[in-house]
């Protein structure tokens, strides 16, 4: 089954930005889209497929308190994924 459109959006966003600390947040502001609809894509499209895993962290905020987040990145799987590749089938 071909990857929607948000998804391709969503993947090809962390290929850009591979190596970056990017959150879920960080891409939908990029991207213009829902936080939510981001969580969602990157757990259904990504990583339910292996092709991408969420880390745990801790960042200080400009208050100096710190947040919980998750860290969204690709995996070597889904760096080298063709999401168009699929379109053919």
């Amino acid at each position: 089954m071909a990857m929607k459109e948000n998804s391709k959006k969503v993947l090809n966003y962390l290929k850009e930005n591979s190596g970056a600390s990017v959150t879920a947040a960080d891409v939908a502001e990029a991207l213009g889209l829902e936080k939510r609809s981001v969580d969602g894509i990157f757990t259904s499209a990504i990583q339910r497929k292996g092709l991408g895993v969420r880390t745990p962290a801790e960042i200080e905020l400009d208050d100096g308190t710190h947040k919980a987040v998750k860290f969204l990145s690709l995996t070597p799987a889904g760096m080298s994924f063709d999401p168009d590749a699929e379109d053919a089938e």
